[in-house]
């Protein structure tokens, strides 16, 4: 007789009289768990299978496996299958990503400002590698119009939270085509630190990435008018200790 589902949690799992199955490698002990709770199971075990491997290469019995479940019982929350499930981890990763985003920046001068951002940044990176991984990794054969745009709802609110930073609320082509690359550059250096072993300290990955901005905003500048006003106004703020403060002695040193 099939399982009967509970409405607070799993189905319970009934064992099957068969007596080859003590011949057979034993899944991990089955637990019951509350609906919500392993749903969010699910979908943690799915981002670090989906950031291990490439998400074609992970089935469905990978993750029920991974997870002391069921195939039947991942469908249960996941009907859609792998493509639902993947969605899922994906929008999981990129919510409490985005919410680093939305924490107040500490006191200090603008570039100081966009270290602490970034060292939130990468404080999420660091916790959360397979998420981030499963996150950002592009050119699977599940990726999807849904998978991307969760991925550039991430960008966006990046965007527009550098902009904010730099006091901006509406920017103009360059300017934004300025901090989209730079974002870019950011998320390529995560990956990149994570492929490698992050044998770069975060610290000292996060002042340089600040020093990107300061040095590509500055070439930007010469072309804009709107991002020159803008980076005339923030190191104004700045002091002879700050990030920008401190490369701009740096190059003055090298005769630039």
């Amino acid at each position: 007789m099939a399982a009967t589902p509970s409405p607070v949690g799993d189905p319970v799992e009934r064992p099957v009289d068969d007596p080859t199955a003590a011949e057979r490698p034993r899944r991990a002990a089955y637990r019951r768990l509350p609906v919500q709770q392993r749903r969010e199971q699910l979908i943690a075990v799915a981002l670090e299978l989906f950031a291990a491997r490439p998400p074609e290469e992970v089935s469905l019995d990978d993750v029920a496996e991974a997870a002391g479940a069921s195939r039947p019982l991942v469908y249960r929350y996941f009907a859609g299958g792998k493509q639902q499930l993947y969605e899922a981890a994906l929008r999981s990763a990129a919510s409490e990503l985005t919410a680093r985003f939305a924490v107040e920046p500490t006191d200090g001068t603008p570039t100081q400002q966009l270290g602490a951002v970034l060292h939130r940044y990468f404080d999420f990176v660091g916790e959360h590698a397979a998420g981030y991984g499963a996150l950002l990794r592009g050119g699977s054969v599940v990726e999807t119009a849904r998978t991307s745009a969760i991925v550039d709802d991430v960008r966006r609110a990046a965007l527009r939270r550098t902009l904010r930073h730099l006091g901006v609320r509406e920017a103009r082509p360059r300017l934004t085509l300025l901090v989209r690359s730079w974002i870019s550059v950011v998320e390529a250096s995560a990956i990149s630190w994570l492929d490698e072993g992050r044998q770069i300290p975060a610290d000292s990955l996060c002042a340089w990435l600040v020093d990107q901005f300061v040095v590509m905003a500055a070439a930007t500048a010469v072309r804009d008018e709107q991002t020159a006003e803008v980076l005339h106004g923030w190191l104004e703020l700045e002091t002879a200790e700050s990030p920008a403060g401190v490369l701009i002695a740096r190059l003055r040193d090298l005769g630039l």
